[in-house]
């Protein structure tokens, strides 16, 4: 089976990243238009990565997933028709007027598919989308395995899940949160993470249960443990969130998982990957993990007293002195970064188990301490030379040299020259040594085989400027055998519901004349269009602070208040286990 891992992106020197360090394809916005309006490129940036990712087979897939106005929508149906004819292999859209431009031909046939931001959760949903002709649908990460197995068998269309990475604490396409404190809209790719912020929860007499918490703040999503299981469900495209990250996270994370993949399937892109560090998550920025819901099991997937990174555990501490505190059988280096109690402290020397910090922190004995910077880490990360390089094999047979990659392509040519070599073995011996020498190319030798016993005599230039035009034709003739997949054509298909509301964010007249001719009444455009927010669920999630609380059989009412004294209801669907936010 093949497996796609699917790596982010922030920009050009990223994507080449995830490339090297074996993402099957990688996924990147464009100028305008992208779910993360600071992580932008240019098409000739873009351009850049395709030409590189397609030397191995890698797709590359861009980000046209916010919602979009009237006069928007036709720059973004032109930017896609740019993105077409530069190579790229597909887009990630939320958007549903640009379907309605597709068919009515406006779009080039390049592969759609429907954003997490289409609130893809019901098996019913994922049909419609495949009636309509997306040809991948991203699931919701809210869904466990047993669901997920569910949507995979009623849908022929590929389905990709995240594995790894921040988790939105709402239902993606449904928080307005953002918009409602200062017109940030998530849905517009601005979102401010008011989920990252402190809140006081209080009963209705004002009684305080927590105060100045990250109550809203989610661990880390890590399906490590559970790739096999989504594997089996049918997944196969396997997401990485990330397209704010660095180049040291993307070389850890996705190295991490292409172990991972690689046990259990085939990868869809080519080369082979030597890597010279053990990649380990828990080493990059995370705020502790959890695997949210996949296993049908709803805890320890909050963390309410820190938005930040905390790494991994150390251990805690013995005693203090008075610059100095002590943990036993730790691995700490100096320059390593500690956090705890929402704070933390460089590591400037280490004695033993004697720790002295850059300042000496308020810190009690019992604490428990993490390493959220780890400086050897980093440094192996940052001087890492892996390259991602095409296995071929090489035969030498009545004066020709035959090249062969991975993947079948194969170019012939002569081997010119007007002397004879006097020592045919000592000749066949240079031209194996000279021929592996394929130092930071993008091909490396797995096998030559002569089978010539007449080669004429070649100077150690000759042999290199065969090897060259060897790759330099083997490479021509790689890409001219990449095929990209094309878009079927794009109809309309009675929509799951009679009416629409807010929620199914329509931001422009396309996207109405679409729901419209599958068959819904259009009852609200979106709320970014300038609809009030009071009575509207600002945020609906799977988090629930009353289960949270251990509050779940009782019958009380709860409020959120924010740093600048805004207060929330919270509403809750106990059948469903779900919590609504709403301005109070």
């Amino acid at each position: 089976m093949k497996l796609e891992l699917l790596a982010p992106a922030q920009n050009k020197d990223c994507a080449l990243c995830a490339i090297n360090y074996g993402a099957d394809a990688i996924y990147i916005g464009a100028r305008n238009f992208g779910a993360r309006v600071s992580a932008s490129n240019s098409l000739e940036d873009i351009e850049d990565v395709v030409n590189y990712a397609h030397k191995f087979y890698v797709k590359v897939y861009c980000t046209v997933n916010t919602i979009l106005n009237d006069h928007e929508i036709l720059e973004a149906a032109e930017l896609i028709n740019q993105l077409y004819n530069i190579g790229v292999d597909g887009i990630i859209i939320q958007d549903m007027g640009l379907v309605e431009l597709a068919i009515n031909g406006k779009l080039k046939p390049i592969p759609l598919f429907a954003s997490t931001q289409c609130n893809n959760v019901l098996p019913e949903k994922i049909k419609f989308l495949e009636n309509i002709g997306f040809t991948r649908v991203i699931l919701a990460r809210e869904l466990n395995i047993n669901e997920i197995t569910n949507i995979c068998q009623k849908t022929n269309s590929e389905i990709e899940t995240f594995i790894h990475g921040a988790l939105c604490v709402s239902y993606s396409g449904q928080c307005y949160m953002s918009y409602s404190i200062g017109k940030r809209s998530a849905n517009k790719g601005e979102c401010a993470q008011p989920c990252r912020k402190k809140y006081t929860l209080t009963d209705k007499n004002g009684k305080i249960i927590a105060k100045d918490k990250y109550l809203l703040c989610l661990h880390d999503f890590n399906a490590s443990e559970h790739i096999a299981e989504l594997v089996n469900a049918g997944v196969s495209s396997f997401k990485i969130e990330g397209r704010l990250k660095d180049t040291d996270y993307i070389k850890n994370v996705v190295a991490y998982y292409r172990k991972k993949l690689d046990r259990l399937g085939e990868k869809t892109s080519s080369g082979i990957i030597n890597f010279d560090f053990e990649p380990d998550v828990y080493k990059s920025f995370n705020r502790g993990f959890t695997n949210y819901f996949l296993d049908g099991k709803r805890k320890d997937i909050f963390n309410f007293n820190t938005p930040k990174s905390i790494g991994e555990k150390i251990g805690k501490i013995e005693s203090i002195g008075q610059n100095f505190f002590v943990i036993k059988n730790h691995n700490l280096h100096a320059q390593d970064g500690l956090f705890f109690n929402d704070t933390g402290c460089l590591v400037n020397k280490i004695e033993g188990n004697k720790i002295f910090p850059n300042k000496m922190p308020d810190i009690k004995i019992g604490t428990i301490v993490y390493r959220n910077f780890n400086y050897e880490f980093n440094k192996t990360l940052k001087n890492s030379k892996t390259k991602r390089q095409i296995k071929t094999d090489l035969i030498i047979k009545n004066g020709k040299i035959t090249i062969t990659d991975e993947d079948l392509n194969q170019i012939t040519i002569d081997i010119l020259s007007d002397e004879q070599t006097q020592n045919q073995e000592k000749m066949k011996d240079t031209i194996i040594r000279q021929m592996n020498k394929t130092g930071n190319s993008d091909f490396i030798i797995n096998t030559i085989s002569i089978k010539d016993n007449n080669i004429p005599f070649l100077k150690i230039s000759e042999i290199n400027q065969l090897r060259n035009t060897l790759f330099e034709k083997l490479m021509q003739e790689r890409l001219k055998n990449y095929k990209r997949k094309i878009q079927p054509k794009m109809q309309y298909a009675k929509y799951i519901e009679e009416t629409v509301d807010f929620r199914t964010n329509i931001h422009n007249k396309f996207a109405k004349k679409f729901y419209e001719k599958c068959g819904s009444k259009v009852m609200e455009m979106s709320l970014e269009s300038g609809l009030p927010v009071n009575e509207k669920p600002l945020m609906t999630t799977k988090h629930c602070l009353k289960y949270a609380f251990g509050m779940c059989k009782k019958p009380i009412d709860l409020f959120l208040t924010d740093e600048k004294n805004q207060r929330y209801k919270l509403k809750f669907d106990c059948k469903e286990c779900k919590m609504s936010i709403y301005k109070d």
